[in-house]
């Protein structure tokens, strides 16, 4: 009887939820009407939960997120260009973009996130690479630095084609890296934007197509897609707290209920938590090398976990070869750095605990001389 139960709470468990989930009733597991999902904390790289992750689908217009790092990596945003006139011709989504329209790269840039523009995808293909073959070699190349191994990019803009694909994890895993960016950041939770382009260049407004920012609650992006072979395809972001989750769907009939279900889940199970970092065995050296100093933390450790993460919490820490005669309380003494798995991810100073006591004694007169001391 003791066993069946347990097979039944591992079937129920598996509806949702990765290889790495902790079946301790944390939080109500959902259930998907993605065909492909995944959540993951984007500190630890954590999945918090998924389905299929690592199948290899169609993803559309969420391909955008890799042509949009590779634009931005590219740098020389605000410098003013025409636009390859082929690039543009390309049919779907658009930011209205003409023969000899005059742009930026950042105006490409809110074309891609915000409307899903293909001919923003294209042309910042050819002003990246000088040809969207090149740029395509250049999306694979870097989605193999990034570890992505159950993706293949045969376009920037996502439409259906032979060979074009990646996974849930992977999608995951590229916009943890775009969300480093601060321009990447600042785009995808834009509702609206305000931009200039066209020849001359004149104002435009464009929409973001994303009604997860505003359908939930601390939601800051990602992207859109959606082709008939792909069918409805996001990636999101939400933050509360200081947690930031990500979460996929591919094929996913009802993906904005999904979302929301898979984003109150994970900040039911990943929240801010201390961590303990014992300070009481660990003394800094004096000069002279005859006192152990207590050191203290400058802050509490506070990071976003799931309480199946805290067991693989591990510290690192390097104090300063010594501190000099009459060091005071606060007096910077080393670094502790936390590591996850052996992944690092937070330092915090180490200080005196206390004020130097040690009486100072006066040189005489010939040791201020000639420089000794008895």
């Amino acid at each position: 009887m003791i066993i069946r139960r347990c097979i039944a709470l591992l079937v129920a468990c598996s509806v949702f939820v990765g290889s790495l989930f902790n079946c301790g009733a944390e939080a109500t597991v959902p259930s998907l009407s993605a065909k492909s999902a995944v959540l993951i904390n984007t500190v630890t790289g954590t999945i918090i939960g998924g389905k299929n992750e690592h199948e290899r689908r169609s993803i559309a217009s969420v391909t955008k997120i890799m042509t949009a790092l590779l634009l931005l990596e590219a740098g020389n945003l605000d410098l003013p260009f025409v636009v390859d006139a082929l690039a543009i011709k390309i049919g779907g989504t658009s930011m209205g973009l003409r023969e000899g329209d005059i742009v930026t790269r950042r105006a490409l840039l809110y074309g891609i996130l915000l409307p899903s523009g293909n001919d923003a995808a294209s042309a910042a293909a050819v002003s990246v690479s000088g040809s969207e073959k090149l740029f395509v070699k250049l999306m694979n190349k870097r989605a193999a630095e990034l570890g992505l191994e159950n993706t293949h990019f045969a376009n920037p803009h996502g439409l259906d084609e032979e060979g074009h694909y990646s996974s849930a994890y992977d999608l995951a895993l590229l916009t943890v890296a775009a969300m480093k960016n601060a321009d990447f950041r600042e785009i995808v939770s834009a509702k609206t934007a305000t931009l200039k382009y066209g020849n001359p260049p004149y104002t435009r407004k464009l929409k973001n197509n994303n009604k997860l920012l505003s359908l939930y609650d601390g939601a800051v992006g990602v992207k859109t897609g959606f082709t008939d072979d792909a069918r409805r395809t996001l990636v999101g972001a939400a933050e509360r707290d200081g947690v930031r989750l990500i979460a996929v769907t591919l094929n996913a009939p009802d993906d904005w209920e999904d979302q929301r279900k898979m984003f109150d889940y994970g900040f039911e199970v990943v929240k801010p938590r201390e961590v303990w970092f014992d300070t009481r065995d660990i003394f800094a050296k004096s000069a002279d090398g005859k006192t152990n100093v207590p050191v203290s933390l400058t802050e509490p450790i506070i990071l976003p976990l799931a309480e199946s993460e805290m067991p693989y919490i591990a510290y690192q820490y390097k104090l300063k070869s010594f501190l000099y005669a009459g060091y005071k309380k606060g007096d910077y003494a080393g670094t502790v750095t936390v590591t996850f798995k052996g992944k690092p991810l937070h330092s915090v100073n180490l200080v005196a605990a206390v004020d130097d006591t040690t009486p100072i004694k006066k040189k005489t007169f010939l040791e201020k001389l000639f420089g000794y001391t008895s």
